[in-house]
């Protein structure tokens, strides 16, 4: 008896798979997996969910008019240039549909987020992957990676699972370097914890010409990873395509009474970002001090290179046995690595006895 068939390309994906957040038999669990903020939301935004919840019965505003101004006034962008989803994720994979598909391809860096891949291959683009140096992304390559059949680039900046970020002179070149018609997104989701002064999450570009895209989160820093919700700030051309590929609500009205709550306030942000550069350089300092190799990171995790996958692996089993859940990158072709996420200054000391401990045999 034949059974309906999905498209080929459905199959050559494996199915993503989230941090954990669980261990059989532990009490306390501490989860550094999937860089998550370590306070978890902020007061303002759960008061502002619980109100809009006695509104749930109504659909919510789908063109998010409110959140847009809320996050234009924030960041100083024009609220028409803003289009919100139902995490960054969504606006991802509608950008892929929307300039993809069969008989077009995408590069990306061999390490960037798996995102980028998992959509190309769904929407039948071939997805290139270019080399990096020392981990990060390199512009050269990508670039020759280029062909008339390129629609677009992907770049995380800072780059998630490495915590690398390409110097801005270089993303400037990228985009100049590319043809005026080649699509370049530029992730920016770990934007907010980015320190060098130089940096630029994209705005620059997207205000500087018509065929750039800028992605951001409230999955990190505003700790909203649950409510799903991220934003993009692009040419009015492609802000158009966009509304009109994306489901007519998808983001939910408490999502979007939260946000607006947390854009609100004033400290949240600031403090957040403070505690994670001071937090990240002390937990390197003390890893490297153990002997275990650090790559720089500007995100709200470190990558740890255990220079062998047994290693790595044993690391992270004796991490799990003491109920610390961190997240081995073998799926990012990382196999002697371990992903860290920055917690709170207790979760920070207790990874960093627990590693010294493993490495002290």
């Amino acid at each position: 008896m034949s059974t309906p068939k999905a498209r080929s390309e459905i199959f050559s994906v494996a199915p993503y798979v989230g941090g954990e957040s669980k261990l059989p038999g532990v009490n306390r669990v501490i989860k550094l997996s999937s860089n998550e903020g370590p306070f978890g939301p902020p007061p303002a935004a759960i008061t502002a969910m619980q109100e809009a919840a006695a509104n749930m019965h109504r659909y919510p505003d789908g063109g998010m008019a409110l959140l847009r101004a809320a996050l234009g006034k924030k960041f100083g962008l024009d609220a028409a240039q803003i289009v919100c989803g139902n995490g960054s994720d969504d606006l991802l994979a509608l950008l892929i549909q929307s300039y993809g598909g069969p008989g077009t391809e995408l590069i990306m860096s061999a390490h960037g987020f798996s995102i980028y891949e998992i959509a190309g291959k769904l929407a039948g683009c071939v997805v290139r992957k270019a080399p990096e140096k020392n981990l990060t992304a390199d512009i050269d390559a990508m670039l020759a990676l280029v062909s008339p059949a390129t629609r677009m680039v992907f770049i995380a900046n800072p780059n998630n699972p490495t915590g690398t970020l390409v110097p801005q002179t270089e993303i400037n070149r990228l985009r100049e370097s590319l043809p005026p018609d080649v699509l370049l997104v530029i992730d920016a989701a770990y934007a907010e914890y980015v320190t060098r002064p130089d940096y630029d999450p994209g705005i620059a570009l997207v205000n500087a010409g018509g065929n750039t895209v800028m992605t951001r989160t409230f999955s990190k820093i505003f700790g909203l990873g649950g409510a799903r919700l991220g934003w993009c700030y692009a040419p009015p051309a492609i802000i158009d395509v966009l509304n009109r590929v994306r489901g007519p609500f998808n983001v939910s009205a408490m999502a979007a009474a939260a946000a607006i709550a947390a854009l609100g306030d004033e400290h949240w942000l600031q403090d957040g970002a403070a505690h994670n550069t001071r937090e990240r350089a002390r937990l390197a300092d003390r890893l490297t001090e153990a002997g275990i190799k650090v790559i720089p990171s500007e995100g709200n995790f470190l990558l740890l290179d255990f220079l062998e996958a047994d290693r790595a692996i044993a690391a992270d089993q004796y991490l799990r046995r003491h109920g610390i859940i961190v997240r081995y990158v073998k799926s990012y072709n990382l196999p002697s690595c371990l992903r860290v996420t920055i917690g709170t200054t207790e979760e920070c000391d207790l990874l960093a006895e627990t590693l010294i401990a493993f490495v002290n045999g």
